[in-house]
């Protein structure tokens, strides 16, 4: 197929946006003149057999759609951006408000269209044409190249280039030991304490769901049934026992007796916070630890996989928990903490480096949503898998969300009215945050 271009334009005046938009299509042409050329190489060398026919169209076919994918995407971004924009600069907060497309959305086979896109991103790219295609990504959705550990033309796929790791020193590990980490580039959408009965986040203004079942009903999360007069000061002094003996204890007690789900209404203990950040396509994809902990506990729950940008947020319900999602509880120094990484569209391959052999988006005969979810303990009579602070945990093929619920030091008020210990959080709605810099932090008294 030859690209013809017509060389009788309209001239109109050069302006800052149009030169961008100008040197963008300079790229693309020049990038489908050597496509062109290489395909007519590949055809003079085949010799005309079928066999080599089809291998050469495989490629570029593969590409064409991957790139036609990528221009969707970013027309979307940019439409999303600006209305977002808009909404900002006239201080107004866009409230939940199910639409037409929401309904739509529940009857596409978005798990099979997710697992198409897995194939199309994993499919080999031609070593020439690498360095056009990530760049390509790289403008759409503002990717940071020069960050990259090695180069470009060695991501071999778009699936290798997605989850590529950093060149060393570019995400520096605050040292602080009072410090809560950033687990992931993004945005920081929600963050807070828990407060009132039913531990509830805020989806967005007007809609909110429950902790309780984004972790699952056999989640240790720290809850007090209400109306229990028992000093919740008293049980965090207990759990946080410096002996190693009371450690395992504690330990062995919450995985052999998992908490479910109770209809007795409960409150979350004093200093249970969370914080949800959102990856965009264009961030760095993988996941690491905000702390130093133990991981003890792996759930897996094979759900939607919806998408989970700012349009999606406020016309589907309870998107975080019907959608496909990960999730790693354990315990830290001040208690509880666990890590929900959800999945999206196109997205529907969450990778964890502790547990390889772990698949998710695989195909399902049942309705995906009602299944339990699939439970791993890490060495109950044991400590779990330990981790450190920066240690890597994850990956995503792509942006998606990360929800972080964790206990730190409360607010505690001395008989002379100072705070002994409190954790603060270092950052607001809205924040780019990057792996390593501080989300909070606390002073011990």
């Amino acid at each position: 197929m030859k690209f013809r271009f017509f060389r009788n334009v309209v001239v109109l005046p050069i302006y800052p946006r149009l030169r961008h938009v100008q040197g963008q299509h300079r790229f693309f042409n020049s990038f489908f003149r050597k496509l062109q050329s290489s395909s007519q190489t590949r055809a003079s060398f085949s010799g005309g057999s079928s066999n080599s026919q089809g291998n050469t169209f495989l490629i570029p076919g593969a590409t064409a759609a991957t790139l036609l994918m990528l221009g969707a995407l970013h027309a979307r971004r940019l439409y999303d951006d600006k209305k977002m924009e808009d909404a900002r600069e006239k201080g107004i907060e866009l409230e939940f408000r199910p639409d037409v497309k929401a309904s739509f959305l529940r009857m596409l086979p978005l798990r099979s269209i997710s697992r198409v896109w897995g194939f199309m991103t994993s499919v080999e790219l031609p070593v020439w044409m690498r360095p056009y295609v990530y760049r390509a990504w790289a403008r759409a959705f503002h990717s940071n190249l020069e960050e990259a550990a090695l180069p470009l033309e060695e991501y071999a796929s778009l699936r290798d280039f997605f989850v590529r790791t950093l060149r060393e020193g570019c995400r520096p590990i605050d040292p602080d030991p009072h410090c809560l980490i950033s687990p992931v580039d993004g945005t920081v959408l929600r963050f807070g304490e828990f407060k009132g009965s039913g531990a509830m986040i805020e989806q967005v203004k007007g809609f909110s769901y429950s902790v309780s079942s984004l972790l699952g009903a056999s989640s240790f999360l720290p809850m007090i049934t209400e109306g229990d007069t028992h000093d919740a000061s008293t049980d965090r002094e207990q759990e946080n026992t410096p002996t190693e003996k009371g450690k395992k204890f504690r330990w062995r007690i919450s995985l052999a007796s998992p908490k479910a789900q109770d209809t007795v209404p409960a409150r979350p203990m004093n200093g249970l916070y969370y914080c949800v950040i959102y990856l965009k396509p264009g961030d760095y994809h993988r996941i690491h630890s905000p702390v130093d902990w133990n991981v003890l506990v792996r759930r897996h729950f094979s759900g939607r996989l919806f998408p989970v940008n700012e349009r999606a947020t406020r016309t589907i319900k309870n998107l975080y928990i019907e959608n496909e999602r990960v999730v790693l509880e354990g315990l830290w120094r001040e208690g509880f903490m666990a890590i929900a990484a959800v999945g999206a569209t196109n997205i529907g391959s969450i990778e964890l480096f502790i547990e390889r052999d772990l698949r998710t988006n695989k195909p399902r005969n049942k309705l995906v949503h009602l299944e339990p979810p699939e439970e791993r303990v890490y060495e109950p009579e044991g400590v779990g898998m330990i981790l450190k602070k920066g240690d890597e945990v994850g990956a995503f093929n792509m942006g998606s969300t990360v929800v972080l619920v964790f206990q730190a030091p409360p607010l505690e008020s001395l008989k002379n009215g100072n705070a002994s210990s409190e954790f603060r959080f270092s950052i607001r709605r809205g924040d780019k945050i990057r792996v390593g810099e501080a989300l909070g932090r606390w002073h011990d008294s």
